[in-house]
Order: structure tokens, then sequence, then C-alpha cells
């Protein structure tokens, strides 16, 4: 055991050593300007919405409240509930389109994103999902942001619900553990290795997003936030990728269930569909969590480096807590929290292997 004692505390030294420091949260967007009279007429909203009459109401006030000028256009994608009458109360300051049958090989929400690109005449186009709630003055600061920063596309990771016991527990944990596989530091630098957006808020030069192709060149893709981020640095450009407390995801999850779906259908897609790299990941995952707590049952000189790589990974995760206003006293659950974010990986591969390529909003192929 102590073999496997000290290859865990490497890894976490290692991690927690790295140049870039992953695990920190220094890469931060605020809103600074609570002014509603800014001139937005050169920007362009899009957003895909399917089943969403929860939210898409006070999503919808939210960004007609940011500025003067500015298009918004809503896709409604085949809803079967009551979006489509909530977007009719709204026909007279928005632009609704239905979309068309979905086309073999794309993914329902690039679908409809990219029959809305095709409508656009505006310099920058925000990709905004149904769910996503922004504060007042989110779209200059963004579009202030690109051109002091000099990106051609910046995307911010809501702030996740946090209200009950699951999401408190589940959800802090996904944005570590996306920031452990997308260090933001190396996305948001020229390097074309790691390229990363969060897809519930993107801002992205028109021109931009038309030299690359539209979503025609990511129309199959789940993960379709950070393939376009991969498209766009490929081609050349820029790129930002944040944390914020100014947009809010307005989606709850009511229990478990909605978190391990929402995790497991996208988490094999990111091993591309691998078992090779299903089983290494599985392989690291028991190593940096599992195996520091059962180390902790074995001789003293084995169960001090337990402790010891238990101490370095949970001070790892601290920032995080702190950045959303989390007791440190979550960090001491991490072990079992990656336990639980391994099964949803696993629940994902079998849902693959049985044929399930994807589930969105009540679709499913």
């Amino acid at each position: 055991m102590i073999y496997l004692a000290v290859a865990a505390l490497t890894l976490w030294l290692i991690i927690f050593l790295l140049p870039w420091r992953p695990w920190l949260v220094k890469e931060q967007f605020e809103v600074n300007s609570l002014s509603l009279s800014v001139d937005l007429q050169d920007v362009t909203v899009l957003i895909p919405a399917r089943n969403e009459e929860q939210v898409i109401g006070s999503t919808l006030n939210a960004v007609l409240d940011q500025g003067s000028g500015l298009s918004v256009t809503v896709i409604n994608d085949q809803s079967t509930d009551q979006t489509a009458a909530i977007l009719r109360d709204y026909s007279s300051r928005i632009s609704v389109i239905n979309s068309a049958a979905l086309p073999e090989a794309w993914s329902g929400k690039l679908w409809a994103l990219e029959q809305g690109r095709r409508r656009v005449n505006t310099t920058f186009i925000l990709l905004l999902d149904a769910d996503i709630f922004i504060k007042p003055g989110v779209i200059s600061g963004l579009r202030q942001l690109m051109k002091e920063n000099k990106k051609d596309l910046v995307s911010l990771m809501a702030k996740p619900p946090l209200n009950t016991f699951w999401e408190r527990m589940l959800m802090p944990a996904f944005v570590y553990y996306f920031k452990l596989l997308y260090p933001f530091f190396l996305a948001n630098s020229n390097s074309k290795y790691v390229a990363a957006a969060a897809g519930g808020c993107i801002l992205i030069k028109t021109k931009v997003l038309e030299d690359i192709g539209g979503f025609t060149a990511i129309g199959t893709e789940l993960i379709d936030d950070c393939q376009l981020a991969r498209q766009v640095k490929n081609a050349g450009y820029t790129t930002w990728l944040g944390l914020t407390h100014s947009i809010l995801s307005a989606r709850p999850y009511q229990g478990l269930a909605e978190i391990w779906n929402m995790v497991a259908r996208t988490a094999y897609t990111q091993l591309n569909h691998s078992m090779l790299l299903l089983l290494l990941c599985t392989a690291i995952m028991v190593l940096a969590y599992l195996v520091p707590v059962m180390v902790l049952w074995s001789n003293q000189q084995t169960a001090i480096l337990g402790g010891i790589t238990l101490l370095v990974m949970h001070i790892t995760y601290l920032p995080i807590l702190s950045y959303y206003r989390r007791s440190w006293l979550w960090a001491p659950a991490m072990s079992i929290t990656a336990a639980m974010y391994l099964g949803m990986t696993w629940t994902s591969a079998f849902r693959y292997w049985s044929g399930e390529r994807m589930r969105w909003r009540g679709r499913i192929n």
C-alpha cells in the first residue's frame, strides 16, 4: 500500500505545484457598471429554447434589460410545453424562429443556433442558454472585456445553483473538475493544445464564427462549447474563459438524479468513447481520491502519507469553495464526491454502449 500512497501524494503535489495552478480562481469577471443606457445595437443574442417554460421568461426579462438597440432571437426547438406561448408574449421585442426538423447527425442545440446565426447582421453574437440569468451590465461588460484584452471569443461559467444538499455538494466540484481538465490559464493563452469555453454564455465576433464555417464545423459535437473554442483557436483567433457571480444558472436540480443525468449526458463523450481512456480515468480517480482514504487504516508510515495527501487535496479545493461562499467543511467530502462523479461517467458509458448517443430536454438520440 505504501507504493500507492506515494503515487497518490506525488500526483497531488504535481497538481498543486503546476505553474499554471489550475485549482486557483484567478480568472474572474464581475459587472462593474449598472448603466442601462448603453448602446448594444452591435450585438445579437441567440437563445435556443426547447421546453423551457419554467425559465425562458426570466431569462428574456434579464436580457432585454441589458441596454438599448439589442437584437434578441429565440429559436424555438420544437417545444411541446408552453414555451411557444410565452414567446408570443414577447413578440414585439424579440424575433422568434421556429426550428426546422433536426437534420441527421446534428445536435439539437447547435442546429437551433445555426438557424439563428444565418440571420445575424451585427458585429457580435451572444450565445445564451435559455436557463441563464444575466445581471444588468453583463453584455456591455463582456464586450468591453473582449475589446480591452483583444479576444475574439469570451465566455463565462455561470454560477451554479447551490440551494439543495446535492447542489451544494456536487456543483462546486463540477466547476473544480472542469478547471483541472481545462486549466483556464492555458485555455486563455495562445496555446492550441488547451481550448475551453462555457456554453451557457459566450460572446463571439460574428466574423470569427463565419470564418470557421458557423456551427456546421461542430454540428455533431455534444461538448459544443469546448469544441467551438478549439475551432476558434485553430483558426488563429483568441479566447478567454472565466468564473463569475454575474450570471446564474436558473435551472434548479431537484435531486441527485438530475445532476447525475446532467453529467452522464456527456461524460463518456469527453473520453472520446474510448474504453482505454475510461479505464485510465477510473484508475486516476481511484488513485487520487480513494487511495488516500484507504491507506489511513494501514501502517503508521503509510497512514501519514495518506493524511498529507488528503491535506494537499483539500487545500486545492478551498479556492472554489471560497469563491462560491461555501464552508471549508465540504472539502473532506471530496472522496465521496469523486466516487459519485466516477459513477456518473460509467453511467454515461453504459448508456452509450446501449445505443443512446445523447439526451437533451426530452430528446434522446
